[in-house]
């Protein structure tokens, strides 16, 4: 059975999270990896406006091919990378055991992986190999899949997971309320009622798929 591991790794450990050291930017996150060639190339959201010689001092960088601003917002910048993966040891490390990146976001600090192996036996290779390499994996949460059809994303769809991210990220459920749901509506082009019922939509979706068995959900 396949397992999902979520990691914390140093940004300092591993070369991506040296070309990706942004100094002020929030958060970094990954949008998709898309082929390119022979080549996986991801697509990252920054947050916070890049700073001026940004894109130049990534470019410069010896891995890198090319990078491109993609979209840029008052608030994130979609970056697309081109970066040869094979000099990256933790990238290595997780493609030579069958590991399938289901998603990242990263600091100037460090960066959180949820990635899916096929079985556990890999896992513990990649963790093999990435200590030969001396890269530090802080393994935060292992579990299996309750239920592999609803995919890497717990049931949720796009809509559903860039609502309820947004919604985390200008403080609706802190308290006190950083947003209205009326501001998350003008910030997702939809009505109030209907962020309002995307937001439970993505709640109940969330719930039924990460943290309920088949048992419980009959």
């Amino acid at each position: 059975m396949s397992v999902i591991t979520e990691v914390r790794i140093s940004s300092d450990d591993f070369e991506l999270g040296k070309i990706l050291n942004l100094e002020g930017a929030s958060a970094i996150e990954l949008e998709t990896l898309v082929p390119s060639g022979n080549a996986t190339v991801p697509l990252f959201w920054v947050y916070e406006p890049i700073r001026d010689g940004f894109l130049d001092t990534v470019e410069r960088y010896p891995t890198v091919n090319s990078v491109t601003a993609v979209d840029e917002f008052e608030d994130r910048t979609l970056i697309k990378l081109d970066w040869d993966a094979s000099q990256d040891h933790l990238f290595r490390c997780i493609l030579e055991h069958d590991g399938q990146i289901l998603s990242a976001t990263g600091s100037p600090k460090e960066w959180n992986f949820e990635i899916r192996f096929s079985e556990r036996e890999s896992l513990s290779q990649c963790q093999d190999c990435c200590a030969d390499a001396h890269i530090t994996l802080d393994l935060t949460r292992i579990y299996n899949p309750v239920d592999p059809k609803v995919g890497p994303w717990y049931g949720l769809s796009k809509p559903q997971r860039e609502a309820l991210t947004l919604a985390v990220r200008m403080g609706y459920y802190d308290i006190p309320r950083g947003c209205t749901t009326a501001e998350l509506a003008d910030e997702l082009g939809i009505s109030d009622q209907a962020t309002t019922e995307r937001l439970r939509r993505a709640i109940g979706a969330f719930t039924r798929h990460a943290l309920l068995t088949p048992d419980q959900m009959a």
